[in-house]
C-alpha cells in the first residue's frame, strides 16, 4: 500500500493548517510563499476529501453577497487574485459571464434590489435583460423567462485543479502534507501549540482550523468549546452528457433567496453541463445520499429552463455537504486562543474566496516571516476542455479513459510527487478517469491494475473482487 508521506519529516512547524479543502489548500500556499514553515493536517486519505470534493465549479464575482461582509470582502480579493496567478499555475478558466433570470412576477420585483446590491457590492458592469433579450443571448432558454440581468465576470473554473495547484505550490515551496492525520488534541504550552495526531505528534506556532465539515469539533479540541455549529447542508446534482453543453453559453442563476443561491444550469469545465445543487438540511457529516425523487425534480426543473435538456442523456449524479452554520456569515476570529484562528463556515462561495480568505488570514496572523524572493511555481496539467491536453502529445502511453481521454501518462504522473492520489476518488479529481459516460464501466479493470499497490485506499480488495 502506498504511503504517500515520508517516514522522517520535521516535527516543528511555524504554521499547521487542520484540513486539506480548497481553503486549507489556499492557506498553505499563502502562508508558505510568506516564509513560514508549514504542514497541512488532513484525516482523509486525500485531500478534497471533504466539501471541497463537491461543487458546482462557479468563480464568483460576489454580486449578491452580503453587504459590508467578510465574504464579500474575501470574494471580491480571491476573484481578482485567482485572474492573478491562474496563467502562472496552468488554472483554467472559460469566460462565460452568467445570467440571473426571473420566471415570475415576484421576482421580477426583486431583481432592482438585487442590481442595487451588485453596483453597492462593487460589480458595476451588470446588464439589465428584458426576457426577449435574455433569449436573444440564450436561443435555447424558455419562453417563460419574464427578465433578468448579466453579470459578465462570473465564470467557470476547474474546481480541483485549483486546489491542487494551490497545495502543489506549498508543497513545492517547502511546505509538508501529512494524510491520514487527523488531528485529536492540541495543548498549548509555553507559546506553542503540541498537536496529538493519528500520524503522530508535533508543534507549531500557529494552528489554523480550516476542518470545514468539523470545524466546531476541532474548536472543542483545542478551546474547550465551539462559538458556531456546523449545520451541513447537502446539494444534490445532475450531470448531462457532453453534448448537452451547447444549449448555453452562460451559467444560468435564479433569483437566490435568503437559504440558497437556488438551481443553477451551467456547463462545466470538462465539458458537460450541470444541474444543481439542491440545499438540503441534514445531521449527517459524512454522508451525502442520492434521492430519486429529488433528481427528477432537478432534472425536471433543468428542462424547464432549458426544453431541449430533456432529450438529452445523463451521465452522472452526484451530492456533497456544505459546511453552514447557524448563521450565514464566515465564521473567522483569532482571538478564540492564542495562536489560533478559526476558519469556519465557509459554504458554497469557499471556492472563489478561498485566495482571499487565505490572505485575510495572513493578515489576521500578521505574519512576520520573510516573504520568498523567487517561489517555485509549478504548473498544473490540464483537464479542462480549455486548452491542449495530454492525449494531443505524443508519447502518452495510451488512452486508459477513452470517455475522458485520459492517459497512461497523465494517470502515472498523478500517482507520483508529493501529492500523489491516495485514492480512487482523488486520481479522478487529478485526471478525471471513470467520469465519463460509461462511469467506469470500461477502464476500471485496466485502472484497478495499474493502481495496484499505488493507493492508501485500494481500488481492489482481498482477492481482487
Amino acid at each position: 500500500m502506498q504511503t504517500a508521506e515520508p517516514a522522517s519529516r520535521p516535527t516543528s512547524f511555524d504554521v499547521a493548517v487542520i484540513g486539506a479543502g480548497v481553503v486549507g489548500c489556499a492557506l498553505a500556499r499563502a502562508f508558505t510563499l510568506a516564509g513560514a514553515r508549514v504542514v497541512v493536517l488532513e484525516k482523509a486519505a486525500d485531500v478534497l476529501d471533504g466539501a471541497s470534493k463537491a461543487n458546482s465549479a462557479i468563480l464568483h464575482t460576489g454580486f449578491d453577497a452580503p453587504g459590508g461582509s467578510l465574504e464579500l470582502a474575501c470574494i471580491r480579493e480571491g476573484h481578482a487574485l485567482y485572474h492573478e496567478v491562474r496563467e502562472r499555475l496552468g488554472l483554467p478558466l472559460v469566460r462565460s459571464g452568467a445570467m440571473v433570470l426571473a420566471w415570475t412576477d415576484e421576482e421580477v420585483q426583486r431583481l432592482p434590489a438585487l442590481m442595487a446590491q451588485s453596483v453597492a457590492n462593487g460589480v458595476t458592469d451588470i446588464e439589465p435583460l428584458t426576457g426577449t433579450e435574455a433569449r436573444a443571448l440564450e436561443p435555447q432558454l424558455s419562453d417563460r423567462v419574464i427578465a433578468g440581468f448579466r453579470v459578465p465576470g462570473e465564470h467557470l473554473i476547474d474546481p480541483w485543479s485549483a486546489a491542487h495547484g494551490y497545495l502543489l505550490q506549498a508543497l513545492a515551496n517547502g511546505a509538508i502534507l501529512m494524510r491520514q492525520a487527523e488531528v485529536l488534541a492540541g495543548h498549548h504550552v509555553d507559546g506553542r501549540w503540541h498537536l496529538a495526531t493519528t500520524a503522530g505528534a508535533l508543534t507549531a506556532d500557529l494552528v489554523i482550523n480550516a476542518a470545514g465539515l468539523w470545524g466546531d469539533e476541532v474548536d472543542r479540541r483545542f478551546t474547550g468549546e465551539s462559538w458556531f455549529t456546523i449545520k451541513p447542508r447537502k446539494g444534490q446534482f445532475v450531470v448531462y452528457d457532453k453534448t448537452a453543453a451547447g444549449l448555453t453559453g452562460h451559467i444560468l442563476l435564479p433569483v437566490p433567496t435568503g437559504l440558497t443561491k437556488g438551481v443553477v444550469v451551467c456547463r462545466t469545465a470538462f465539458g458537460n453541463l450541470l444541474v444543481g445543487p439542491t440545499a438540503e438540511e441534514q445531521q449527517d457529516r459524512e454522508h451525502a445520499t442520492l434521492d430519486r425523487k429529488t433528481l427528477e425534480a432537478l432534472m425536471k426543473r433543468g428542462a424547464e429552463i432549458l426544453p431541449a435538456l430533456a432529450g438529452h442523456e445523463v451521465t452522472a449524479v452526484y451530492a456533497g455537504l456544505r459546511p453552514a452554520t447557524e448563521e450565514k456569515h464566515y465564521r473567522i476570529r483569532s482571538d478564540l486562543a492564542p495562536g489560533y484562528i478559526c476558519v469556519g463556515g465557509i459554504r458554497s462561495t469557499g471556492l472563489s474566496a478561498a485566495l482571499g480568505i487565505a490572505a485575510h488570514v495572513v493578515r489576521l496572523a500578521g505574519c512576520s516571516g520573510t516573504v520568498l524572493a523567487d517561489p517555485v511555481w509549478p504548473k498544473m496539467p490540464n483537464i479542462s476542455v480549455d486548452g491542449q491536453r495530454d492525449w494531443q502529445s505524443a508519447g502518452h502511453g495510451g488512452i486508459v479513459c477513452h470517455c475522458e481521454l485520459v492517459t497512461r501518462r497523465e494517470v502515472e504522473a498523478a500517482l507520483a510527487g508529493p501529492m500523489a492520489a491516495g485514492s480512487l476518488a482523488g486520481l479522478k479529481r487529478r485526471t478525471r478517469v471513470t467520469m465519463g459516460r460509461c462511469q467506469g464501466f470500461y477502464c476500471s479493470a485496466g485502472l484497478a491494475r495499474l493502481t495496484e499497490g499505488r493507493l492508501a485506499q485500494p481500488m481492489l480488495g482481498p482477492g481482487h473482487d
